[in-house]
């Protein structure tokens, strides 16, 4: 069978391009048609439903004394009102959701996109502080409504319950979307951390923590906001012994020598046993540091993460920072699995949401604009210097699979700043309209982390292939609409994720949003 002409390759890939410009635009359009009505609707409430001076009108004929008055109202329902909702919490959180699908998809075109091998900070590495800094902002704003301790805490167990069933579902080997058709996990080597099991146990620490120590709000007219930390410092009791300890265990365990069988089926040394050496302790590199010592112990080897970024140090392959072959005189330890989700460095996770609990605090305790903003920024700007001049002294670097405390630094610092600049361009100037896609995924971050982050649509649609399972429609698209079109695959691949993931379901977020859909836990 002759080769199609390049003429007819260009008219197919611009008919696919127009296509998904008119399906945008459709989209758009049923997004701005279900707005218009929303906006009738709400108009024509507002035509018929009664002023507040009406509704406080009595009947003449009904003569009612004051006090009777004040009795009545009392035991009326209070009227809900409407708060405002603060559109840069819903962008920020997209932000983060269309961060982790970038690093998904282009990472491994990409490097700097990609998480660091080791040490360092790449723009994957801010992807999961991010997400426990957001979590733990929303905490104050939804328990806030909930008076009822016993109630708060049922609804805290019943959410991080969910986090962790759909945390082993996506993560722990059950789900092989998108690459592989198929699904099931041997539970001898099911993966019990991830992403959202480091969610589920974060948030479940620090909203205990929050409904146990919050008090009556107190009288305090200060703008400075440092009665906030007096009026939540137990709350810094906690993050400060939970900082003593996870550094004691980090420089004063012990690691000893190990062993392990590679698990890798595509490996030359399938079933090999290999040993590392170690026998020391306070050592924060690869092989010997205690936080995979700690998982080792009790969550088994078998049971870690099979492909660490360390695979791409410079020590295990030739052409680091990209995933390749292992040189040939490679330490034993670029094989072995490692944790980065692990126990040890989640404990230290769970500053980075105490953090954004403060941040919810200032939110909720100081009413305006300016007060926030300094107090934001300038803890932000803090963290940050605090970070860098740890890591930079070499006192404590930069380590997101370790989670070291100038990491959750430098990553809540970073945090806060971008936090304060959506908050001051949306909130405060009003310009929103160009966030748009990013808030209507931040309002449904759990639907777009499933569906895109997650692989699990692209493993529907790689389900529907033709003759072979590699030649399916995600497969055609990304190599005919985007790599062949701009002649490289490192930027056709992550114009892919930008347009056909992210902006896609960024405009699917915002259909749901308009009919009023969302996933919540």
């Amino acid at each position: 069978m002759s080769r199609p002409s390049w003429k007819l390759e260009a008219m197919i890939c611009w008919t696919i391009i127009g296509s998904h410009l008119i399906l945008s635009l459709a989209l758009l359009n049923c997004l701005i048609a279900l707005r218009l009505c929303q906006l009738r609707t709400m108009a024509t409430q507002d035509l018929v439903r009664p002023s507040a001076a009406d509704a406080d009108v009595e009947d003449p004929q009904l003569p009612i004394s004051a006090m009777e008055v004040d009795d009545k109202k009392q035991k009326q329902k209070p009227r809900r009102s409407k708060q405002k909702r603060v559109a840069s919490l819903d962008i920020f959180r997209g932000l983060t959701v269309a961060l982790m699908v970038l690093v998904d998809g282009a990472g491994g075109e990409w490097p700097v996109i990609g998480h660091a091998p080791w040490y360092g900070c790449n723009l994957a590495d801010f992807v999961m502080p991010f997400f426990l800094f957001i979590v733990g902002m929303a905490i104050p704003l939804s328990l806030k409504r909930i008076p009822d301790q016993g109630k708060a805490v049922r609804r805290v167990v019943v959410r991080t319950i969910k986090l962790l069933f759909w945390g082993i579902l996506l993560q722990g080997g059950y789900s092989h979307a998108p690459d592989e058709l198929s699904y099931g996990v041997d539970m001898k080597h099911i993966r019990w951390c991830g992403i959202l099991q480091r969610i589920a146990l974060a948030y479940l620490v620090v909203a205990v923590l929050e409904i146990v120590t919050k008090e009556a709000d107190l009288e305090d007219k200060s703008t400075a906001g440092f009665f906030i930390y007096r009026k939540y410092y137990r709350q810094w009791i906690v993050a400060a012994c939970i900082l003593i300890i996870y550094m004691s265990l980090l420089y004063g365990i012990y690691v000893p020598d190990w062993e392990f069988r590679v698990q890798y089926d595509v490996s030359p040394y399938y079933g090999k046993v290999f040993k590392v050496t170690c026998g020391t302790r306070g050592k924060l590199n690869q092989p010997c540091n205690a936080v995979g010592y700690i998982d080792r112990k009790i969550l088994g080897i078998n049971h870690m993460y099979k492909h660490p970024a360390w695979h791409r140090s410079k020590a295990c392959t030739d052409i680091s920072p990209y995933e390749g072959p292992f040189k040939a005189d490679a330490p034993a330890w670029c094989l072995a699995p490692f944790e980065p989700e692990g126990i040890l460095s989640s404990v230290s996770a769970i500053l980075s949401t105490i953090i954004g609990v403060h941040y919810g605090h200032v939110l909720v305790h100081l009413k305006e604009h300016r007060d926030r903003l300094k107090h934001w920024v300038s803890m932000g700007v803090a963290l940050l210097i605090l970070g860098f001049v740890l890591h930079f002294s070499h006192a404590i670097p930069l380590n997101k699979q370790l989670y070291t405390f100038s990491y959750v630094c430098v990553t809540a610092g970073a945090a806060a700043l971008v936090f304060s600049l959506f908050y001051f361009l949306v909130d405060i100037v009003g310009i929103r309209s160009i966030f748009l896609p990013l808030e209507w995924i931040g309002m449904n971050a759990m639907f777009v982390y499933v569906m895109a982050a997650a692989g699990i649509f692209e493993g529907f649609l790689n389900g529907w292939y033709y003759k072979s399972t590699n030649n399916t429609l995600v497969y055609w698209v990304k190599k005919h609409v985007f790599v062949k079109v701009w002649h490289s695959q490192r930027v056709g691949v992550l114009l892919y994720v930008l347009f056909a993931q992210i902006l896609f379901w960024g405009i699917v977020a915002g259909i749901l949003h308009g009919v009023g859909i969302y996933w919540k836990l």
